[in-house]
């Protein structure tokens, strides 16, 4: 795991010294993600400038030192993520008769064989891995960035500045852009709408104005004689969706089983490839223990495993995972939380996520990686069995209530809204809260409220987006913004032949986990030097769980409906289901008692209608209001919230000046 960094153009005006000192700052920004070596190169002919940061995992060596050059001295490569099978792409690459005398056996290497002998496209195509790319060829002066599949490492890209000054910047980190001189930080206004409503910055936006993400699966060339970024997609989710809704797995129940088995078992194999230690996370959940069981099954000593714990019992988990490290035999550490520990975490979250960042979850995750990162360099995690596996409750709820909003016309639904909306959500909420203790129910009003919200929904695409929205108007919150297409909007794939619940599950392979599930455990792991890997995102899993049918993921079994039923399976060949069957939990913290309690004064302080006023971003009222019912106890305001303070507190971090331009 490392970060890269660097930019084309803008050497015009500069000696080669000084083009070296900048890119020496934006490799220095990124530091935590590759503590161990620095490298840079530049070409003052091309006004290319190439910079790294190294986390040494494979081949340890000045041999797997970037950037890197390929031994036919065509291409030169920052690469950040790991290759899992290049040890098998050199034995092809040998049959080909085109490999050349190998200096090491760092994966980066493999690239560069491959790119000579394959091309580009044709090499990622041949990966099993998880990377961020920068190329630069020197035949053709061009410069190449690539994705992973599934959007496991970050890349940014854009340009900045005009005319003969323009600066074409990448990296892998906003932080790495910032330090360049030229770049230009003008907050996205519309780019914040959409991270109110998703509490994050969904790709290809940031939020900043001219830059963007890379999407998954996505390979962008640009040069000095071709500025305009081509964009050019080499696998989907989609496409991989669709192929297996046309030739599904037709296999029996116990084949499927075997089969998925077989894949994850190589999957976690060749994730367990490292020269430094390494362990795993360990919630004591379906995927998470799925990864750690058969990590168990192919190790001839016992896997390190780190959970965290919460002194609330309704967050806390680490008894589960407990248990299902004893029956494994790991050597399990776990940490519980005191809520001091986790506000201290607070204050440095603007600087580990770079940009607007608001799923609290972040939090623990943080903490667990921080434990985990005394004892290993890299860990394994279960993310991603809920998306590829129909593990959310909020696919079956989504699809439940369309099948009845379906069947109303919308006068009757619109009705329905006014009569229901009668009775207000504090006292729903009031009548949960004597009905049990779970947070669920405590929330009755408000999720009965935002469900009428979404009464006039013209599709289950569109509920769904407004199932999984903060803010359901954005709108009217952020000054001077128009809120942009999204994958959940009109940028939305036809996905042809799918379910309902399928298309759901492929959306949120598309968004949630990219833009949310796997920022959050990157920056969270690369804050404290630490490399992730999720073998579930091995694409030829996520393949084969395309292919698979409902019933082999959501199926109906005496005690109801059973999900992730395949991954079940393969877990109770190695754990007992007594250990595994519980009601699922988010990995999450008492945000809402915390903004009552000891967050107050901080959030007031960012919440304060004078600074809104100031800073000119938000409307204060609709934030006020929501503020004084949260501080009330009538309504729980959490998320809207906390949306909000993360955008403050990043704000506040960066040291932006006022934009004032609507």
């Amino acid at each position: 795991m490392c970060g890269l960094t660097g930019y084309l153009g803008g050497f015009g005006l500069d000696s080669i010294e000084q083009a070296s000192a900048i890119l020496q700052k934006m490799t220095d920004s990124i530091v935590h993600r590759g503590p161990d070596f620095e490298g840079q190169w530049l070409d003052a002919d091309d006004s290319i400038a190439l910079g790294h940061r190294r986390l040494a995992i494979v081949d340890l060596s000045t041999a797997g030192a970037q950037p890197m050059h390929a031994s036919s001295g065509r291409f030169v490569i920052a690469f950040n993520g790991e290759i899992y099978n290049h040890l098998d792409l050199r034995v092809e690459l040998q049959h080909c008769g085109h490999a050349p005398d190998w200096r090491g056996h760092a994966d980066t290497e493999t690239l560069l064989a491959g790119f000579d002998t394959w091309g580009i496209e044709q090499t990622l195509k041949k990966c099993i891995g998880m990377f961020a790319i920068a190329l630069w060829d020197r035949n053709s002066r061009t410069l190449t960035l690539a994705r992973d599949r599934l959007g496991e490492k970050p890349l940014y890209y854009g340009w900045q500045g005009s005319g003969a000054s323009a600066v074409f910047l990448f990296g892998s980190e906003l932080k790495a852009l910032r330090v360049h001189p030229a770049f230009n930080a003008c907050i996205d206004r519309d780019a914040l709408a959409v991270y109110l409503r998703h509490m994050t910055v969904p790709a290809s936006y940031s939020i900043y104005e001219g830059i963007h993400k890379l999407l998954p699966g996505s390979i962008l060339t640009v040069s000095s004689a071709a500025p305009k970024p081509l964009v050019s997609t080499y696998w989907s989710v989609a496409s991989a969706a669709e192929h297996g809704i046309a030739q599904p797995f037709s296999g029996s129940a116990k084949e499927c089983v075997d089969s998925l088995e077989i894949l994850l078992k190589d999957a976690v194999r060749q994730q367990m490839m490292s020269d430094v230690p390494l362990g795993a996370f360990l919630s004591g959940g379906v995927d998470s223990s799925t990864v750690v069981a058969l990590m168990h099954s192919q190790s001839s000593k016992a896997i390190k495993t780190f959970s965290i714990g919460f002194y609330e019992e309704a967050y806390n988990e680490a008894r589960h995972a407990k248990a299902v490290a004893n029956h494994l035999g790991t050597d399990h550490t776990e940490l519980y939380v005191t809520p001091q520990q986790a506000l201290d975490v607070i204050p440095q979250l603007p600087s580990f996520y770079d940009e607007p960042f608001a799923d609290s979850s972040q939090i623990p995750t943080f903490l667990v990686s921080q434990l985990a990162r005394q004892q290993v360099t890299v860990s394994l995690s279960g993310d991603a069995g809920d998306e590829l596996f129909c593990g959310y409750q909020r696919y079956i709820g989504t699809q439940q209530l369309w099948r009845k909003l379906s069947l109303a016309p919308m006068p009757i639904r619109r009705v329905v809204n006014q009569l229901l909306r009668i009775v207000p959500p504090e006292a729903l909420n009031a009548l949960g809260r004597r009905i049990s203790s779970s947070p669920r129910w405590a929330r009755l009003g408000d999720r009965l409220h935002k469900g009428l919200e979404l009464i006039d929904s013209r599709s289950i695409e569109e509920l769904y987006k407004g199932m999984v929205s903060s803010w359901q108007y954005p709108e009217q919150v952020v000054l001077g913004c128009r809120e942009p297409e999204t994958l959940l909007t009109g940028l939305r794939p036809l996905l042809s032949g799918l379910s309902n619940i399928e298309r759901l599950m492929v959306l949120d392979l598309m968004t949630y986990l990219p833009d949310d599930i796997l920022t959050k455990v990157d920056r969270a792991a690369m804050g404290v030097s630490l490399e992730t890997r999720v073998p579930l995102l091995d694409h030829r899993v996520v393949e084969f769980a395309c292919s698979l049918p409902m019933q082999y993921k959501l199926r109906h079994e005496n005690k109801g409906l059973i999900n992730k039923w395949a991954l079940r399976q393969v877990l109770y060949r190695h754990v007992p289901r007594q250990l595994i069957e519980r009601p699922k939990m988010g990995f999450g913290v008492p945000i809402d008692q915390w903004l009552r309690g000891p967050l107050r004064d901080w959030a007031e302080d960012l919440l304060c209608e004078n600074r809104l006023v100031r800073e000119g971003f938000f409307e204060p009222a609709p934030i006020r209001l929501k503020w004084a019912e949260h501080l009330s106890g009538q309504r729980n305001w959490q998320n809207q919230l906390w949306a909000v303070l993360m955008f403050q507190a990043w704000l506040s971090a960066q040291g932006q000046q006022t934009d004032t331009r609507l």
